[in-house]
């Protein structure tokens, strides 16, 4: 099964392909302003360094948040434009499954934590292989640590954020080097996924939404 995965829930964005349970190919972009002049470009830098045509491509797979509101918007539609033209199944999935997955093995428990600004984290508990224990939710730092498991790692950048708060209640926690670019994850786990039928239209994609979008209607 060759996948295209994208991710574009933080401002690190990536595109990748996976084949095999190989990843073949990621380009990662650091986008402050926006993905949305710079993602069709890297899928097409992508599939040409690759030799790769866009028909040759089996499935897609994009994360659904949490993350940026318009960031969401531009992966979610992106991928499924790319599924409908191409009749491929796509597979969506959390950002914060994906980083447990990349932190599996590195302790009894796995808290990902990314960061959602306001003094908040978007955050989830998991066992040790990446199953999901507690539902992710968007609260204070100390809040989603006090909830944690005594020894656990800690990933995302929420977590790289609030380390020092961290140690301070969880003495043991552990912090795994790991990249928080998640194309290249995504691709692997959603071309397993969808090798085993998983898969879903592009209608059916939704994204994940933790928080109310800032955007208000003006008071007339």
């Amino acid at each position: 099964m060759r996948v295209l995965a994208v991710d574009t829930t933080t401002e690190r964005g990536s595109v990748a392909v996976a084949e095999d349970g190989a990843v073949r190919g990621e380009v990662r972009l650091a986008c402050p302003d926006g993905h949305s002049r710079r993602l069709l470009p890297a899928i097409e830098f992508l599939l040409g360094s690759l030799g790769l045509g866009p028909r040759e491509l089996e499935g897609f797979a994009v994360t659904t948040g949490p993350g940026s509101f318009t960031g969401l918007r531009v992966g979610l539609s992106t991928v499924q434009g790319l599924a409908l033209a191409s009749g491929r199944p796509c597979l969506g999935m959390s950002a914060l499954d994906v980083l447990a997955v990349r932190a599996a093995g590195a302790a009894p428990a796995t808290v990902a934590m990314m960061d959602a600004y306001r003094g908040e984290v978007y955050g989830a508990v998991y066992d040790g292989g990446g199953q999901p224990v507690r539902p992710a939710t968007v609260e204070r730092p100390e809040a989603l640590v006090a909830g944690a498991p005594e020894r656990a790692a800690f990933v995302g950048d929420g977590a790289e954020r609030h380390r020092a708060l961290i140690l301070s209640l969880r003495p043991h926690a552990v912090f795994p080097a790991r990249s928080l670019f998640l194309a290249g994850t995504l691709a692997r786990v959603a071309a397993a996924a969808l090798a085993r039928g998983e898969g879903v239209g592009p209608a059916e994609l939704r994204p994940l939404y933790l928080r109310e979008p800032d955007i208000r209607k003006a008071r007339p």
